[in-house]
C-alpha cells in the first residue's frame, strides 16, 4: 500500500469516526454507572480480567483506573484497580523472567549492567516503591525490567502494590472522566508522588551495595 493511499485511508477513518461522534448517542457517566449497577458483579469481573490482561501489552493504567471508578464507584473500583494492577505486574514480570533473564545473566560481567541489577534487587520493596510512585516511569516496561533483574517476587508484588495505590486511588475518587479533563488536584497529588518516590530512589542509590566477595584460593604451599 503507497503512502499516498494510506493517508487516504486514514482520513477516511477519522471521517467516519468523527461522524459517528456526532450522531450515535452517546451515554451519560449516570447512565454508564447505572448500566453497569444493572450487570452486578459481572461487571467488576470483566474490568478486572480485562486490566489485568490489557495493561501487560501495555495499555495505559489511567485508562482502566478512570472505568473503574466510573463504573464501579470508589470502594469497589479502587480495590478492582489494585487487584488487576498486582496481576499484571506479576504477568509482565512472569513473562520478562520466562524470556529475558537468560539474556541478562550473559551480560551480568558488564559493570554498568551488574550494577542497575544489584541496585534493583538490593533496594526492596523500597526500590520498587519509589519507582511505582513516580509517575513519569512506564508501568509495564518497569515490570519488564524487574522481571529480567535479581529482585524477589515477594518484594517487588508488594512494592508495586504500595506504590500504585496513591495514584490509583487519586484517579479513581477524583473523577476525571466525569469532567473531561485533568483536576488540578489530580496534578497537585502526582507531584507529591513523584517526590516521594524520587527521595525514596535517591536513598536506595546512595545504599552501598556489598561488594561480591572473592573466592578464596586455596593454599598450595606444600605441608612440610
Amino acid at each position: 500500500m503507497s503512502g499516498r493511499l494510506k493517508l487516504i485511508v486514514a482520513l477516511a477513518l477519522l471521517a467516519v469516526l468523527v461522524t459517528a461522534a456526532f450522531v450515535l448517542p452517546v451515554p451519560s457517566p449516570a447512565e454508564l454507572r447505572t448500566w453497569a449497577g444493572g450487570h452486578g458483579v459481572s461487571t467488576a469481573l470483566l474490568l478486572l480480567v480485562a486490566y489485568s490482561l490489557l495493561t501487560v501489552i501495555p495499555i495505559p493504567r489511567t485508562v482502566f483506573n478512570l472505568a473503574a471508578g466510573l463504573l464501579l464507584g470508589n470502594f469497589v473500583g479502587i480495590v478492582v484497580a489494585i487487584v488487576a494492577t498486582t496481576i499484571a505486574s506479576g504477568l509482565a514480570f512472569g513473562l520478562a523472567r520466562l524470556l529475558g533473564r537468560d539474556l541478562v545473566s550473559r551480560h551480568l560481567h558488564r559493570k554498568s549492567v551488574r550494577a542497575v541489577n544489584d541496585r534493583l534487587s538490593g533496594g526492596g520493596v523500597l526500590a520498587i516503591t519509589s519507582l511505582r510512585l513516580i509517575p513519569v516511569v512506564p508501568f509495564a516496561p518497569l515490570s519488564y525490567c524487574c522481571g529480567i533483574s535479581s529482585v524477589r517476587l515477594g518484594p517487588y508484588l508488594l512494592g508495586t502494590a504500595l506504590g500504585s495505590l496513591p495514584g490509583t486511588v487519586a484517579v479513581v475518587i477524583l473523577g476525571d472522566a466525569l469532567t473531561g479533563d485533568t483536576p488540578p488536584a489530580l496534578l497537585a497529588c502526582y507531584g507529591v508522588f513523584a517526590l516521594v518516590g524520587a527521595v525514596g530512589l535517591v536513598k536506595v542509590l546512595r545504599t552501598r551495595v556489598p561488594a561480591p566477595a572473592e573466592p578464596e584460593l586455596a593454599d598450595s604451599t606444600p605441608a612440610g
